[in-house]
């Protein structure tokens, strides 16, 4: 049940309650008082549309063109597909046993236009219809009511009292007066069903360029049978990338269980790769990182494709030393990215920011090509050509830590300061190098900073700064020791 126009209703109902003579729309009072017994439940379109998600999922076995016709239905899209299953006969009652086995009541339809599935599938009180190929799809869906269409309530209403009930009413009719007296979308509609004009078909995400897949008469349950799969696959995607020239950059695996559960598995890489066997590596490493697959009663189908590409030339191997450097902490990225997950390899990225703490910033290894060059790793953080910037300490604290220092002058460097409960005297100092936060920020004062660069007596070497001007800015600036040089 669920709210409408002020009153509870009954949303959708089972079997039995249709018996009864019940129907969606029925205010819920009607319904107790014809039926005091019936139970009832609040609707909870969340958990449809979750469900409807799960059935596409199982559903993708038979093809990756794949719709949603919200809510309660799914388009497929099976052309070059139907002879995998023994033709669209064969297609078709296989889809409606495994809709059952999982517990839905399901009818289908094949037509030459997804308008002209959905109507029939509906309304035409069959299980299961096929329309041939070159089928008049006018003439058969002539006899189903102006629903099948899809048409506004206030639409249909109209039509109604004009005596136009079934689609086979509007035939020889007019049409300028009709769409004069009723609209466009009426006529619109019609010809989008009987394949007059074709209408887009929304595909419920866009299907992989190249994709891969190995029907099975003997469910798999082990994971080594399903990595001899991910290998053979990758042998067969790697041919057709390798005839244009692509290597992949992020690779998907679907396993298609016998109770129509769809277990998903993908993986990455930094650099286009073809290789079979490294991409077999990288699902291994994914899988032992979840542990275990849940087979159940076994994976039936399983399919690879590949969402993501880039250009990947031929390369001749050679004795390059530095080449197979790169190569080698390429796939250690890409294994641990497997294994962690992308968001766990991270190289640092330099940023256009005079702010110590905002001059870097972490980013994932497999989306920056420079993480695979461990000499130019560091181009980012070093300066271009022969110019040389200011000194920075190779350990840089994520925070500031406040100091206790001492100065002989107020805009001097320190003498001696405590840090960490340890006095430290200062030998020598360099500096100041004054860093002021942008002037466009709003999140409010941020004072100038002076940075020495500081040696001890010890030999230590510090990087601290003094917060704020000197009368300016601040009455007392405060120190901070920002990072160590060794």
């Amino acid at each position: 049940m669920a709210p409408e126009k002020g009153a509870l209703r009954l949303a959708a109902l089972n079997r039995p309650a249709a018996r009864l003579g019940l129907s969606a729309g029925l205010p819920l009072a009607d319904a107790r008082a014809r039926h005091p017994d019936i139970d009832v439940a609040e609707h909870a379109p969340e958990a449809d549309a979750r469900a409807l998600a799960a059935l596409a999922d199982a559903c993708e076995r038979y093809t990756p063109l794949l719709g949603l016709d919200a809510p309660d239905g799914l388009l497929l899209d099976i052309s070059g597909c139907a002879h995998l299953f023994g033709g669209e006969a064969g297609l078709l009652r296989d889809l409606l046993a495994r809709t059952a086995a999982t517990g839905f009541s399901a009818r289908g339809a094949i037509a030459g236009t997804p308008e002209a599935a959905a109507a029939l599938a509906r309304f035409s009180g069959r299980r299961g219809t096929i329309v041939p190929a070159g089928g008049d799809l006018a003439h058969l869906l002539a006899p189903l009511p102006l629903a099948a269409l899809r048409l506004p309530p206030a639409l249909l209403a109209a039509l109604s009292r004009l005596g136009f009930l079934h689609m086979g009413d509007l035939a020889g009719k007019p049409r300028a007066p009709l769409a004069a007296r009723f609209g466009a979308e009426l006529l619109d509609r019609l010809d989008a069903a009987t394949g007059v004009r074709r209408n887009a078909f929304v595909h419920r995400e866009p299907p992989p360029r190249f994709s891969a897949e190995k029907p099975l008469a003997d469910p798999v349950e082990r994971v080594e049978d399903v990595l001899g799969l991910v290998l053979h696959l990758s042998g067969t995607l790697a041919a057709a990338l390798e005839r244009h020239g692509l290597g992949a950059r992020r690779m998907d695996l679907a396993l298609f269980r016998v109770d129509g559960t769809v277990t998903r598995l993908s993986v990455g890489s930094g650099r286009p790769v073809r290789d079979p066997a490294f991409m077999r590596r990288l699902f291994a490493e994914k899988v032992a990182t979840i542990g275990s697959l849940d087979p159940g009663f076994g994976f039936d189908l399983v399919r690879l494709s590949v969402p993501l590409t880039e250009p990947l030339a031929p390369s001749q191997e050679d004795f390059d030393t530095a080449r197979e450097a790169d190569l080698a902490l390429a796939a250690l990225v890409d294994r641990l990215a497997a294994r962690l997950g992308p968001g766990q390899v991270l190289v640092p990225l330099a940023v256009d920011a005079h702010v110590p703490e905002e001059a870097c910033r972490l980013a994932p290894a497999q989306s920056v090509r420079r993480a695979f060059d461990p000499v130019r790793l560091a181009a980012p953080l070093l300066p271009e050509g022969d110019m040389v910037g200011p000194s920075r300490p190779p350990r840089l604290f994520a925070r500031p830590e406040p100091v206790e220092a001492v100065a002989e002058v107020p805009d001097g460097p320190p003498t001696r300061f405590r840090w960490r409960r340890l006095v430290h005297h200062v030998a020598a100092a360099e500096g100041p190098e004054r860093i002021a936060a942008p002037w466009w920020r709003e999140e409010g004062f941020s004072p100038t900073r002076d940075y020495f660069r500081i040696e001890t007596t010890e030999g230590r070497r510090f990087w601290l700064f003094r917060a704020g001007l000197f009368g300016t800015e601040v009455q007392h600036p405060a120190w901070y020791v920002h990072g160590l040089f060794g």
